[in-house]
């Protein structure tokens, strides 16, 4: 170590809370997206549909995997290097996540209770990160540059 950098000392201000949120909600999700394609399936065999209606629904819950996927990657690598940027767009995908929680829980053509506890689960992940997302926004904000 050389003379300058003996006596710096530097501050970790990444949210251990929303690292392990976003951690836990990925393999939550994974189970989410599991278990929802399952009851579309059970949906299909037993239960009657207008046309496209199931295909168009199936469709929106891949496309909300899928900004899922980006919104926890965004969250995750935002938070651990400090970067404002990728919190903020973790924060701002979460507004169309949450959308698509509630088109699970509420406005799908058939909406079963398991529907409406893992979507309510899904929520409550989304809106805890959201919380901590904001949280950690200001916490790096407020830092010195280096």
């Amino acid at each position: 170590m050389n003379q300058q950098q003996r006596g710096r000392l530097q501050v970790v201000r990444s949210s251990l809370p929303y690292q392990i949120l976003l951690y836990l909600n990925g393999w939550y999700f994974g189970f989410f997206l599991l278990a929802e394609v399952l009851i579309f399936i059970f949906k299909a065999e037993t239960l009657p549909f207008a046309s496209n209606t199931l295909a168009a629904e199936v469709i929106l819950v891949f496309l909300l995997a899928a900004l899922e996927g980006l919104r926890l990657f965004f969250g995750r690598k935002g938070n651990l290097t400090e970067q404002t940027v990728g919190v903020i767009i973790s924060v701002l995908l979460s507004i169309p996540a949450i959308l698509g929680a509630i088109f699970i829980l509420l406005w799908q053509t058939y909406v079963l209770r398991l529907d409406v506890i893992l979507a309510a689960i899904q929520l409550a992940f989304i809106a805890l990160e959201l919380v901590f997302g904001v949280i950690s926004i200001i916490s790096f904000a407020r830092a010195s540059p280096y």
